[in-house]
């Protein structure tokens, strides 16, 4: 496939379509992916379905096909292809087989079909439940099929879940480089019954500054490998040399140099044990070093990064089925480019950056392919400066993940919180996002997260396309509950289409600009805007131009707005003003402009000392008819009375203000509980209320502990 087309999801396949003006989304693959739902079948098509622990919510297209015995699956081959690799389901504890038939003529091949390595349990993570239900099986079909052609699978004695099948041409298997030192010559056995280990070490050793070869054949080691550095791991293509161990690399250190290509890690890892090292690498490959053209398969992760790892190349490789992450960047990370891989059915966040113990900086995640992360994201920035993520493709993400996470959550100390600039750029999300069972709410499919302290770096969401997302597109959040700030974010040109709910998830105070943002068939409203706790303060949303399609708010903060449920009738009794973003001129030390609106009659907005006039501004969402305000001060008796001099203003735009009344004295007095109520002229029309405070014979500033704005007059 050239390398200027992308792979997208279309009408079942993963397709390579023409790319606008912007860079290509996700990764150019050897292969071409078909839904089985898609596909010609007798047996039962399950889903859609985005419910946490069913088998279809797990699903590509979060939907699959279930074979009884005799029942098949037929596909029409999308490209030329000798090869197919299936991902599928089988009850828990079964296993079996797929009769393969080529044109409707069966083949004396058969594809294997194991429960062995999913039904995973991890209790330990809050909110998980038994998850990891697909499988990935290949076959080379030892005949060419070509576009087409059909392709069916048929069940045996095991039902199978059939999800989708990836159709490929597989080259020849490569030759000896010149000079370089095989394995075999060591005494490593290709047929997989010797142990390989002590062979692949000598080789390893014989071969410092050169290569060593692996050929086509599978190889069994029993013990990781140490100790590797400036040497070249090279094998026959990742079809045809094959190492069986779940632990491959293990080492703390590394002088670097180290570069491992063309061939496949089968593990056997079968449940998530954290303690265990079982990945294709844990620890340090050295600086400059390269992983390229991989297969890595049933491990726990596929590359726990930790050490030096300077400019790190990890591309056009294949992280299928780990029961945790696919690659963590696990702090200390300088200059590594994650760029044009595939990655399926991860037990954890597929792509990670974790600045535990020192910032990953200077590092980008760009044009990979993500599908089916199980428990938690597709992608994850937790911490780091000067991160890139770029240009990928990112779909079905299931329980406590979103597509995109860009969070200062740290698990650990010492951790780096986000700095610098983030650079979130060209990336597509297609039903990402899902429902978080510990904060009994969703999440967005991409969400920027103060978990557990402000985020103040520069982050720019530029360029995004998110479809079909379950819930929300952009989620700010602050999910540690602490209500940290979300600021500095830019979210400049989006194209969102078919949320299921609404366009912004607003849950930490804060700011964003939004510009060039498009939406079409939103599920609810444009906006939720309720920040948590309510006390926090408030989030503003900055219309930077170009926006539509979602001007709406969610119009009730008690309750979580579902999947295309239409946005309630707003009760024409309450307070428009309560939980909406708030601004001022000024702010004297923590009474900032949200106190005003936070419910609290006893917390309080108190401007500039000493510097009329000073304003305060809330922005109601909508334009309302409003017809009275109510403004207080806290109920103490420790507040003196007061004559505070107010000029309402209004607004539809945020831009343009006019006199709703003009400038009036205002009585504030604890024995009368310190309120004052403004009528309004029955002509009001606003979005953006401004109160201006010219004088207080109490104190030298603007003070309001409450502003209510309501219908009724």
């Amino acid at each position: 496939m050239p390398a200027a087309m992308v792979v997208a999801l279309s009408a079942g396949l993963l397709t390579a379509t023409a790319p606008a003006a912007h860079a290509a989304a996700g990764a150019t693959l050897p292969f071409t992916s078909v839904e089985a739902e898609s596909a010609t079948t007798t047996g039962t098509k399950i889903g859609p379905d985005h419910t946490q622990g069913t088998l279809a919510s797990e699903a590509s297209g979060r939907q699959a096909v279930r074979l009884s015995a005799g029942q098949r699956v037929e596909f029409t081959v999308p490209r030329a292809a000798n090869a197919v690799n299936l991902a599928y389901s089988v009850p828990d504890g079964q296993s079996g087989s797929l009769d393969v038939y080529v044109n409707g003529t069966k083949i004396s091949k058969t594809l294997p079909v194991t429960s062995k390595y999913s039904y995973v349990d991890t209790g330990w993570i809050p909110g998980a439940k038994t998850h990891h239900f697909f499988d990935d099986s290949r076959l080379l079909l030892g005949q060419n099929v070509q576009q087409g052609d059909k392709v069916a699978f048929q069940a045996t004695g095991t039902q199978v879940t059939v999800d989708v099948a990836d159709f490929e041409q597989v080259g020849q298997a490569a030759g000896q480089p010149a000079g370089s030192v095989s394995v075999t010559s060591k005494g490593a056995d290709p047929t997989g019954n010797g142990d390989s280990t002590q062979a692949f070490r000598d080789a390893i050793a014989a071969a410092q500054g050169g290569v060593v070869w692996i050929p086509p054949g599978d190889y069994r080691l029993t013990s990781s490998l140490g100790g590797v550095q400036n040497v070249t791991l090279q094998g026959a293509g990742s079809w045809y040399s094959v190492v069986h161990t779940s632990r491959f690399i293990d080492q703390s250190s590394s002088s670097g140099n180290v570069h491992i290509k063309d061939f496949a890690v089968m593990g056997e890892v079968t449940e998530r044990v954290d303690s265990n090292p079982d990945n294709f690498v844990n620890g340090a490959l050295g600086p400059n070093s390269s992983v390229s053209g991989m297969w890595i398969q049933h491990m726990k992760v596929g590359l726990w990064l930790m050490g030096n790892n300077d400019n790190l190349v990890v591309e056009n490789s294949r992280i299928l089925d780990t029961t945790a992450d696919g690659l963590n960047l696990n702090g200390n990370a300088h200059g590594v480019r994650v760029r044009g891989n595939f990655l399926r059915n991860q037990g954890d966040d597929s792509l990670a950056m974790w600045s535990l113990n020192g910032a990953d900086s200077n590092s980008s995640f760009e044009n990979n392919t993500i599908s089916q992360p199980n428990l938690a994201n597709g992608i994850a920035i937790y911490g780091g400066t000067d991160i890139a993520v770029k240009n990928n493709l990112v779909s079905d993400t299931n329980a406590l993940g979103s597509g995109i996470a860009i969070s200062n959550q740290k698990f650990l100390d010492p951790f780096s919180p986000l700095a610098g600039t983030i650079t979130v750029d060209g990336n597509t999300l297609v039903r990402a996002g899902a429902m978080n069972p510990n904060w009994n709410h969703p999440m967005g499919a991409l969400r920027v997260d103060s978990y557990d302290s402000a985020i103040n770096a520069t982050v720019n969401v530029t360029d995004t396309t998110i479809t079909d997302s379950p819930y929300s597109a952009f989620e700010f959040v602050s999910g540690g509950g602490q209500g940290y700030p979300v600021r500095n974010v830019t979210v400049d040109g989006a194209t969102v289409k078919n949320t299921g709910t609404v366009v912004v998830q607003a849950e930490a105070q804060g700011t964003a600009t939004f510009r060039n943002v498009s939406a079409t068939a939103v599920g609810v409203a444009g906006v939720y805007n309720c920040p948590y706790p309510a006390s926090s303060g408030t989030f503003s949303l900055t219309d930077g131009g170009g926006n539509s399609g979602w001007s709406s708010t969610w119009s009730d903060c008690s309750t979580w707005p579902q999947p295309g449920q239409g946005n309630p009738d707003p009760d024409p009794g309450r307070n428009l003003a309560k939980g909406r973003p708030a601004t001022a001129t000024g702010s004297q030390d923590v009474y900032t402009p949200g106190k005003a609106v936070d419910g609290d009659a006893n917390s309080y907005w108190e401007s500039a000392n000493n510097a009329f006039p000073q304003s305060w501004t809330v922005d109601l969402g909508s334009s309302y008819a409003v017809r009275r305000l109510v403004l207080k001060l806290p109920p103490s008796s420790a507040w003196g009375a007061r004559t505070q001099t107010i000029t309402v203003l209004g607004s539809t735009d945020g831009s343009s203000y006019s006199t709703v009344v003009g400038s009036a004295g205002y009585r504030f007095d604890p024995a009368t509980g310190n309120t004052a109520t403004v009528s309004l002229p029955a002509s009001t029309n606003l979005r953006y209320l401004r109160l201006s405070v010219s004088a207080n014979t109490g104190w030298p500033a603007g003070q309001f502990s409450e502003v209510e704005a309501y219908l009724t007059s």
